[in-house]
Formats: structure tokens, C-alpha cells, sequence
């Protein structure tokens, strides 16, 4: 940081310091220091304006993640055929075309080197494609691993891994990720609004009522997702955090707290 006037102790605007608004937007001041400072912000339209423009810039980095993956450049596609093709001529030479397993169990379709590369173009993306997969894969492993031992012949789901910034037990430090989370919609492991809504439903809230943000916390320990809702006061927020494993008729709140001004 390169601002003097940094913190509390400082200057807190305005003029403000954009050094201030940005460690007030990524949550790292204390509770106390962010409750003194969030009614200020909220009331100055030039504060504002700079928390909305790093709201903007965080939502460009996130849509990053979904952006397609582009082709294979034509060299290495190029390269690729060639090797392909070489294989296939140290293996079968005089003809493009590889005979048919002597072993195979049954007559196979002989495919030439022409048609698997039309597959091949036609199923994989460039190599960020094919990470993005495997990665899926990976995690998809992890959340839901069967265990060896079963009860009532229902198998064991492991439990998702906490992710997100730490929280305790009854919310303590939640009120700090509020600015940084306005316009956030991260469903963490609940993974899509539907799980989410019903979680709400089953909590007693309206599911009708779009939270103002969503991010995944560590609460204790426990994967959680944390909902910020409007109360109808200026500069007050309720948080109410979910389990995991929340759903129709178990509402699973780790936390209900309300923030900001009273």
C-alpha cells in the first residue's frame, strides 16, 4: 500500500482514499474499523461510484471463467496431423488406412486418418478446454466420493470442502465481506440458485426475495454459502449462512445475524 492515509487513523474521505475503499471492498479491515466506515461510504456518491467500479472490474474477472475456449492454433494443429500421420506410415506403410485388430472380438469400422481428424476437431477445444474438463472431473470426485461402508443401504457422501474466507461459529467477521460481496452470485456448494432457493424456502425466507450477494464461507470449519439481504435500513444487512447440505426441510443455518446500523 502506498496511501499515508490508510486506516482508520487517517483520512477517511472525503476526499477519500481509493487504498481505503479497496481494503473496505476486500474485507480485510476489522469489524469495528468497517462498521465505522460503511455508513460513511454508502452516504458519498463519489465512494461509491469507486466501490461500483471495483464491483465491475471483479465481475470482468470472474466472466473470465466462462469464456469459451478458442480453437487449436493451426500450427500445432498442423504438427499434430503430422505426427499422426508419420505414426501411421511407420505402422502401416503403403496404405492411410490401419487394418483391423487381429484380436478384436468383433468386426470394427475401419476409420482413416481423414475422419479422425474431423472428430477430432469436432470434440476437443484447445488445451484450456481440456483442462477445464479434467478439472471438472476432479472435483466432481472429491465433493461425492461413495465410502466403502454403507447403513440402511444408503452409501456415505463425503462432505464438501470449506472454501471462502473463515468466519466463526455465530458470524464474527461476516460484516467485514459485505462490501465485497454486493453483487457477487458465487453458489459455491450449493452450485446452482435452485439448491439455493430451497435452502431459503426451507429456512422460512421468501425465496422471491433476490439476495443483494452470494459467496461461499468457511464457517468453523463447515462449507458454507452466505446470503446478504436488505432490511430496509440504510447501511444494514442480514447474513444468513447455509450448510452444505441444506435443502427441502433441513435449512441447515449456520448463522442469522443482522450488520450496520441499528
Amino acid at each position: 500500500m502506498t496511501d499515508e492515509s490508510r486506516g482508520i487513523g487517517g483520512t477517511v474521505g472525503p476526499p477519500w482514499s481509493v487504498d481505503v475503499l479497496a481494503d473496505l471492498h476486500a474485507g480485510v479491515l476489522d469489524d469495528a474499523q468497517a462498521a465505522e466506515l460503511w455508513p460513511l461510504v454508502h452516504a458519498d456518491p463519489e465512494a461509491q461510484a469507486i466501490l461500483e467500479a471495483l464491483d465491475a472490474t471483479q465481475a470482468d474477472l470472474a466472466s473470465l471463467a466462462d469464456a469459451p475456449a478458442p480453437p487449436m492454433p493451426a500450427e500445432f494443429a498442423a504438427r499434430l496431423d503430422a505426427a499422426l500421420a508419420a505414426e501411421a506410415a511407420a505402422r502401416f506403410p503403403g496404405s492411410t488406412r490401419a487394418p483391423q485388430a487381429a484380436a478384436a472380438p468383433q468386426d470394427a469400422q475401419v476409420v482413416d486418418l481423414a475422419a479422425a481428424r474431423r472428430r477430432r476437431n469436432k470434440r476437443l477445444g484447445w488445451a484450456a478446454g481440456v483442462l477445464t474438463a479434467a478439472a471438472a472431473a476432479v472435483v466432481a470426485v472429491t465433493v461425492a466420493i461413495p465410502n466403502t461402508s454403507q447403513q440402511d443401504g444408503t452409501p456415505n457422501v463425503a462432505a464438501p470442502a470449506p472454501s471462502g474466507p473463515s468466519v466463526g461459529n455465530d458470524g464474527a467477521g461476516a460484516q467485514a465481506l459485505v462490501g465485497k460481496a454486493i453483487g457477487v452470485r458465487d453458489f459455491g456448494p450449493l452450485q446452482n440458485e435452485g439448491r439455493l432457493d430451497a435452502c431459503v424456502a426451507a429456512a422460512g425466507l421468501d425465496p422471491e426475495v433476490r439476495p443483494e450477494g452470494i459467496r461461499p464461507v468457511n464457517v468453523g470449519g463447515k462449507a458454507g454459502v452466505m446470503i446478504i439481504l436488505t432490511t430496509g435500513k440504510l447501511a444494514q444487512f442480514r447474513l444468513v449462512a447455509f450448510g452444505a447440505d441444506c435443502g427441502p426441510g433441513n435449512p441447515a443455518v449456520l448463522f442469522d445475524k443482522v450488520v450496520g446500523e441499528k
